[in-house]
């Protein structure tokens, strides 16, 4: 059976994704902010312990062995500069530790825990649209969360590849969860959506099949690609 940390599970693409995973058969161990639902860990990211102590709990609840890791936990916020510098600086670091740090803390670990057990693994890193074309002016901090995302991503597929060590990123425009909803109508609602060519966002469980292939069925030559899910808003 695939054991898999999913981080950010308790809603939205994490949500949808821990069931699409588990009625592959997967046994999915999630993360989130306080831990509510079985088989959940509390891991709050701003706590730089955090990570380590989630790896480490997630390694006894699957008994010494995890297949895959999902980092899809993540932090949506407004930021705008004309906030006072410590509060700017605050949303900025949140953001950065939430979004950024702490994966790469639990991509470091999973990496070496493979290397130790001589086992495959497989990263998947949710990311988003705006590490590769920006976001608002308001969303400084976020853009470059997910930029760096995917600089780490493309950095572990070409370190790590020859021990069977594969990193995919999956990177939605838009999605039709909580954290999207309140963006979307800030900056218009639907007009919005005459940015996207589909005419429509992204549901959750459509991200959630780019996660499950890339968990489970994605062959080995795809590491180190990039799944855009925009709706063809960003075309590269």
């Amino acid at each position: 059976m695939t054991c898999i940390l999913l981080t950010g599970s308790s809603r939205g693409i994490g949500a949808a994704a821990r069931k699409a995973l588990e009625d592959r058969g997967a046994k999915v161990i999630g993360q989130s902010t306080t831990g509510e639902g079985f088989g959940t860990i509390a891991a709050d990211f701003r706590d730089p312990q955090a990570p380590q102590l989630l790896w480490e709990a997630a390694m006894r609840q699957a008994g010494g062995e995890i297949d895959v890791l999902v980092n899809n936990a993540g932090m949506f916020s407004p930021n705008p500069i004309d906030r006072s510098d410590i509060e700017w600086l605050d949303g900025w670091e949140d953001t950065m530790r939430i979004n950024l740090t702490a994966a790469a803390q639990l991509s470091r670990y999973a990496v070496q825990h493979w290397q130790q057990t001589g086992e495959s693994g497989r990263i998947i890193h949710v990311a988003s649209r705006a590490g590769q074309r920006g976001d608002s002016p308001a969303h400084w901090h976020y853009a470059a969360s997910k930029g760096g995302m995917l600089a780490m991503h493309k950095s572990i597929a070409r370190a790590y590849a020859a021990e069977r060590i594969y990193s995919f990123a999956i990177t939605p425009g838009f999605t039709d969860t909580s954290m999207a909803g309140d963006y979307l109508e800030s900056r218009g609602g639907d007009g919005l959506l005459a940015d996207i060519p589909l005419g429509r966002v992204a549901e959750p469980e459509e991200i959630a099949r780019l996660i499950e292939f890339c968990a489970l069925d994605a062959p080995p030559s795809l590491t180190g690609a990039t799944l855009d899910a925009n709706g063809a808003s960003y075309v590269r």
